[in-house]
């Protein structure tokens, strides 16, 4: 069976159980599925059950695909995503977006959590992402082109919708929400980075590291689906000051820092 096929066949499982149409997706990072508390939810979907999608393996991760509304509009949401680093490979991982997109939403939302390369940053900060540097080792779009959803070269100029974020940064003013704009760095982890590679990320221009997102983005980007991401920071990346990082932690900035991320996301979609 051709990738096509499967996204389709795993479209159509999704439709003959969910008769919402959501406008919105939306993909909630490490610690940050709380969101789902603030969808009317109608339907939720094991990922085991829906044809040839992946199934989250990260403990944080609850693997159910949402439909409901979220500020009055209809969305779909992925209380959790897949990883490079579980074993997946990149179609793998952005299998939920080709989906999505054919389920019929309008705009990506992404959220995730992060190391905070740039030395203003703060744990529990946000960060908008502008703009990505992808240090994966695989590109999702590799392999031959998907005729059907975008071209063979996806011009990535701006990957990342201004106008939504524009519009964030105006809902985080209003709302003395802590947030930043800038550039997110894309790794394949497990493991978290050396002093050295802290140094050389942050040498190369970006603000953040992580190690998702991107992937996710190129995919809605070759299908012209507007992405908005944003960061939660949850760890310091100091290579002169360089802590120990405990799991326990991040989850526990990621809770912090997800009250605000909650409300610029809700005043998003309630917007558009």
């Amino acid at each position: 069976m051709t990738y096509e096929s499967k996204i389709h066949e795993a479209v159509k499982y999704i439709q003959t159980h969910v008769e919402a149409q959501p406008q919105f997706g939306i993909i909630l990072g490490t610690g940050l599925g709380a969101l789902v508390k603030d969808i009317n939810i109608s339907h939720e979907l094991s990922y085991q059950d829906i044809p040839h999608f992946p199934v989250s393996t990260v403990e944080s991760h609850s693997g159910k695909l949402v439909f409901g509304e979220l500020s009055g509009q209809p969305v779909v949401a992925m209380q959790g995503r897949f990883h490079y680093y579980e074993g997946y490979n990149m179609k793998e991982v952005t299998f939920p977006v080709r989906v999505m997109k054919l389920l019929g939403i309008q705009k990506l939302f992404i959220s995730n959590a992060a190391g905070g390369v740039n030395l203003n940053y703060q744990v529990a900060d946000l960060m908008i992402i502008d703009d990505h540097i992808d240090l994966l080792k695989e590109n999702p779009l590799t392999g031959a082109n998907l005729d059907e959803f975008g071209p063979r070269f996806p011009d990535m100029s701006e990957p990342y919708d201004q106008k939504m974020i524009a519009q964030a940064m105006e809902i985080a003013a209003k709302n003395d929400i802590k947030c930043h704009k800038g550039v997110y760095a894309a790794v394949s982890g497990p493991n978290l980075e050396t002093r050295a590679e802290y140094r050389y990320i942050a040498r190369i221009g970006a603000d953040a590291v992580g190690m998702s997102t991107v992937p996710e983005a190129i995919v809605a980007k070759h299908m012209s689906l507007p992405v908005f991401a944003i960061s939660a920071i949850t760890d310091l990346c100091d290579p002169e000051n360089l802590e120990p990082v405990e799991i326990s932690k991040i989850l526990a900035a990621a809770a912090k820092a997800e009250k605000g991320m909650t409300r610029i996301i809700k005043a998003l979609v309630a917007g558009q």
